[in-house]
């Protein structure tokens, strides 16, 4: 059964809630540049798909995806919609204060856009757990893909490098134009790294200056990484990975 909250009626989203036993999950992502290759919903795309696929084995209720992210060191390309954290943070207050309002009890949120959205979604969690009695949990693909990332001999975390490109290339291969993509490797640079798998010792992560992201758009129109490199079949491996993931964690809220 299609979980999809906008696609119920309010009769059917009362059964549905129940159902779910008090489990919801919101996919947060971002439009953005993707550099020649992919399209600007790309991380919006990513988190979605996850959602559908683990609402399919455990009929957990589907919210609206919240398809803008911050993005400000995208906008050296057209295209790209970035929205203040602060406004964010409080949009995703205000769905989950809905959503608690009918029972909705425990969101898992699933963050497309990598490491940017990460701060304003653990400042907004920690309020929604704080103020409205309601349990969180932040589902990032990067952070919950550290056991296999090696196995697949994938490049360092950058963006819309072989990672991404290869699970929009098993999840939605008529968004990707493999022949465009050009490769920017990413450069080590000591003592930090954005990558979330990197096991050497680093500084926090800040996001990227404008000047940066408009020298990796001149490059290679916005890509860092090797998305050439991309296969379908290992975006096969990397998406069932994160769905048997997500179905636990939802199983494990669902237990609590």
């Amino acid at each position: 059964m299609n979980q999809w909250l906008q696609d119920m009626s309010w009769e059917e989203a009362e059964k549905s809630i129940q159902k779910a036993g008090g489990v919801a999950i919101l996919p947060v992502g971002s439009v953005e540049q993707h550099g020649y290759h992919m399209p600007l919903g790309t991380d919006s795309y990513v988190a979605i798909t996850l959602a559908e696929d683990a609402s399919k084995k455990t009929d957990t209720l589907l919210v609206p995806p919240l398809w803008f992210g911050w993005s400000p060191h995208h906008m050296v390309r057209p295209g790209t919609i970035t929205i203040r954290p602060e406004t964010l943070s409080e949009i995703t207050y205000d769905i989950a204060a809905s959503l608690n309002h009918h029972g909705i009890r425990k969101l898992i949120m699933i963050n497309g856009h990598r490491i940017v959205n990460v701060v304003w979604m653990q400042l907004a969690a920690e309020k929604i757990q704080r103020e409205l009695d309601m349990e969180v949990c932040i589902f990032d693909p990067a952070y919950m893909s550290k056991e296999i990332i090696k196995e697949l001999e994938f490049g360092p975390v950058g963006h819309a490098e072989e990672i991404e490109t290869s699970h929009m290339m098993y999840r939605y291969p008529e968004l990707v134009n493999l022949k465009l993509a050009k490769d920017n490797p990413v450069q080590s640079s000591h003592l930090y790294s954005v990558d979330p798998s990197y096991e050497k010792d680093t500084l926090c992560y800040v996001p990227s200056s404008y000047a940066h992201a408009e020298k990796n758009a001149a490059i290679a129109g916005g890509t860092s990484g090797e998305p050439t490199k991309s296969d379908p079949q290992k975006g096969k491996i990397y998406h069932e990975h994160l769905v048997k993931r997500l179905v636990e964690v939802i199983e494990i809220l669902r237990e609590k």
